[in-house]
């Protein structure tokens, strides 16, 4: 909870319930949640919260910068708890999103461009969606 709380804090956010108890929820799924398991997730423990308050809250967060969407080809929206620059495998039999980190990757994009001028363009992160799928599917 105290994480949380830094998370609102020093985003300048005024710490409520409801946005402790969504982002607790993105943090406790931690498997890009839609926002229909979030609001499931959080009525687990305030059942009266508001649908429309839940999507208020989630907007806010990804707004701040807190947590960001994730569409799939689906056109399913999704939430990443993970800020921080990574990847994800991207199931397309089963909609299932997984985190994937690699340095290597990441060394051999920015050094590829770097010999590339994208005029009138300026790249702030790469972020990559490999669709595959899973063997369990």
């Amino acid at each position: 909870m105290k994480d949380i709380t830094n998370t609102l804090v020093n985003k300048g956010l005024k710490v409520t319930p409801q946005r402790m108890s969504v982002l607790e929820a993105v943090y406790s799924l931690n498997n890009h949640p839609t926002a229909e398991n979030i609001i499931n997730e959080t009525r687990k423990k305030h059942p009266r919260i508001a649908t429309g308050t839940v999507y208020k809250v989630l907007e806010t967060l990804v707004e701040n910068k807190i947590i960001k969407r994730v569409k799939t080809d689906k056109d399913i929206m999704r939430y990443d708890g993970i800020y921080e620059s990574h990847h994800h495998l991207y199931c397309s039999s089963c909609d299932q999103i997984e985190d994937y980190n690699d340095d290597e990757l990441d060394k051999i994009l920015r050094d590829f461009f770097k010999t590339k001028e994208l005029t009138g363009f300026k790249i702030e992160e790469f972020v990559l969606q490999i669709k595959g799928k899973f063997d369990k599917c």
